[in-house]
């Protein structure tokens, strides 16, 4: 599911990212459980976490403070 995170500020991409790795967790745990149908989805979890985290890095490095 690629969103278009460029759009949200600072705050809105670090309760993203937070969402996200709350959600990769239970995931992870309903895998390991063997209760997860769409293994598929732990991969684009990860990858939209580092989407997240890129552009967090990005405003960050051009000043942007919102």
């Amino acid at each position: 599911m690629k969103n278009n995170y460029k759009d949200l500020s600072i705050k809105e991409l670090t309760a993203e990212e937070s969402k996200l790795r709350s959600e990769l967790f239970n995931l992870t745990f309903q895998n390991k459980v063997g209760q997860l149908a769409n293994t598929s989805r732990i991969r684009e979890v990860k990858k939209d976490i580092a989407r997240v985290k890129t552009i967090l890095t990005q405003k960050k490095i051009a000043g942007i403070k919102e």
